[in-house]
Order: C-alpha cells, then sequence, then structure tokens
C-alpha cells in the first residue's frame, strides 16, 4: 500500500527550506542557531556585606546554641525533687600530671559538650557511707581540679557532721569553668548508692563496687584480661561476702587476702587498686581489722599510709 509522501525539511546540502508560516504569529529569533553569551550580573557590594554579616550572625547562634546545651547539663540531677537543706562547697584540688584532654578522652567529649562542667552526681545513705568514694575521690583530687559538693536531700532527717565535711571545709571558690571534673554527694535515703554521670542519656550505676570502679577508670589504668578479673572479683568479694556476708564468709575471705597479701603487696599486683580500696573500706565498716592476719594487718598499715585513707579514718572516729 503506498504511502503518503511528506516534503523533506532538509535539502541534500543541509539548506533549511523556507516554511510559509501565518502571518498572524509573532516571530521570535532562535536561540538555538545564534547563541547570545551569557552576561554576568553585577553583585552589589552592600548585598555582598549583608550576607557576610548573616553568615557571621548564623555560626554565633550555633555557638550560643551549643554553650546553652552544654549549661542545660550542669543544672540537672538525677532527682526531679531535689531538696538541699545544707550545702557545703569545698575547694578545688590541684591537679598533678594528667589534664583536661585525659578526661576527654576517657568520657568522651561531643560538641553539645562545649563549654560544659562534666558532673559526676552520687546518691548514698548516711547511715552506711560508702567509704570507698570517699577515698577514691580524694585520689581523685590529687589528678584533677575537682569542684566538690555535699548536699542533704529532703529525705533524709539528719545527718552528722562529719559526713558533712567529707570533702572539707568551704573555701574560696573560683569560676565552675576553671575546673575539669563536678563531683557532687548528696545524703539520701537509698537501699544503695546510685550514680549518674550523663544526666540526660545515662541510665544510674548502682552499688558502691559499680561506682568504685567507674571512678578508678578515670585514672586512665590499663590492665590486661588476667589482671581485670582479679581486680572484679576481689571487689566483688569485697562487697558480697566480706562486707555483707556472715561471720564464716567474712573469715574465709581474710584467709585469701592473708594468702595473697603474702605473694604481693597489694592484693593484684605490686600497685593500688580499686579491689585495695574497696576491701579495706569493708574492712573498716565491719570492724573486722582487729581479727585480720598478719599479712592483712600489714596491708590495712600501708593503706593507711596514704593520705587519702587517713583522711576516711577521721570519720570512723
Amino acid at each position: 500500500m503506498p504511502m503518503y509522501k511528506v516534503r523533506p525539511f532538509h535539502r541534500v546540502g543541509g539548506e533549511v527550506l523556507a516554511e510559509q508560516l501565518p502571518t498572524c504569529m509573532y516571530r521570535l529569533p532562535n536561540l538555538h542557531r545564534h547563541p547570545s553569551p551569557p552576561q554576568q550580573e553585577e553583585v552589589d557590594p552592600s548585598l555582598q556585606a549583608l550576607e557576610s554579616h548573616q553568615e557571621e550572625i548564623l555560626k554565633r547562634l550555633y555557638e550560643l546554641k551549643s554553650a546553652v546545651d552544654g549549661l542545660s547539663k550542669m543544672i540537672q540531677t538525677p532527682d526531679a525533687d531535689f531538696d538541699v537543706t545544707n550545702i557545703i562547697q569545698t575547694d578545688e584540688c590541684s591537679p598533678l600530671t594528667t589534664t583536661g584532654a585525659d578526661l576527654d578522652l576517657m568520657l568522651g567529649k561531643a560538641s553539645l559538650d562545649y563549654g560544659a562542667l562534666k558532673d559526676i552526681v552520687i546518691n548514698a545513705n548516711p547511715s552506711l557511707p560508702p567509704l570507698s568514694l570517699l577515698v577514691l575521690h580524694s585520689l581523685l583530687c590529687e589528678r584533677y581540679k575537682i569542684l566538690s559538693a555535699v548536699h542533704t536531700h529532703s529525705s533524709v532527717k539528719s545527718v552528722p557532721e562529719s559526713l558533712l565535711k567529707c570533702f572539707g571545709e568551704q573555701t574560696k571558690k573560683q569560676p565552675r569553668h576553671e575546673y575539669q571534673l563536678g563531683f557532687t554527694l548528696i545524703w539520701k535515703d537509698v537501699p544503695k548508692p546510685q550514680m549518674k554521670f550523663s544526666i540526660q542519656t545515662m541510665c544510674p550505676i548502682e552499688g558502691e563496687g559499680n561506682i568504685a570502679r567507674f571512678l578508678f577508670s578515670l585514672f586512665g589504668q590499663k590492665y590486661n584480661a588476667v589482671t581485670s578479673t582479679l581486680i572484679d572479683s576481689w571487689v566483688d568479694t569485697a562487697i558480697f561476702q566480706l562486707k555483707e556476708g556472715s561471720s564464716k564468709e567474712k573469715g574465709a575471705v581474710l584467709r585469701s587476702m592473708n594468702a595473697a597479701l603474702g605473694k604481693t603487696a597489694w592484693l593484684v599486683g605490686n600497685e593500688l587498686t580499686v579491689a585495695d580500696i574497696v576491701a579495706w573500706c569493708a574492712l573498716q565498716q565491719t570492724g573486722s581489722t582487729n581479727a585480720a592476719p598478719a599479712n592483712v594487718q600489714k596491708w590495712m598499715k600501708s593503706c593507711e599510709n596514704l593520705a587519702p585513707f587517713s583522711s576516711v579514718m577521721k570519720l570512723l572516729k
């Protein structure tokens, strides 16, 4: 079947055929045939200055937002019903060798922490004060610049004066941003010590042994798997058997300690660890010091020769 023919638009030489267009339409220039070079518009200097000023304002607003987010972490505590009836704040403790950068490395530093002081908040019952945490606080004060505070919660009727001043007397205070770490102890009616480090995101750490492990980790000590396991074992033994166990269990623990201390100066190796701190405090609180074997007695004297232990001894008198 033959098809209809359509006249070609181009000749053999490539010349475009002239078509008869309707006269009722207006003509426009062919942009494809004669492209015109793009013209660069001149930018008003006042507009450039305005854009630069806007970028500077946005940058400052971001920095202010980061600072406000950091400040919001400072004023929050784990207790929504926080009621202070007695506040004592102590002077800072000068650091020795470790710097703030080390704390940032161990505790983590996010962009939202801009300008914020890292705070550790601990709730403890004054009827059974966690002595190991007080010893660790003194040791941390030898390493970092710490802002310490003691509060009394409304759930506690009275607290001994010695516990209210367990961090020392109130002295000259410095601006908050000049400290590396905040350490707040709240005497509260709780069944066991509770600690929060990241107030907004962290679940409470409960138990004196677990909190002691966390605080001791701030010294940055690194141990192999065997040593770490032995330390954890001694901490659990001190808390659950030496401190809370029966007289038979306490006797068995003392014999084990005596055997271990016959080989090394401290419970695990030749360096002081959190196991020594927790075990020494458990012996002090249970009144088992007089019945301790010879090696344990010698070890206890070594502990008490250290200033953080001797300062806690004053609370027991």
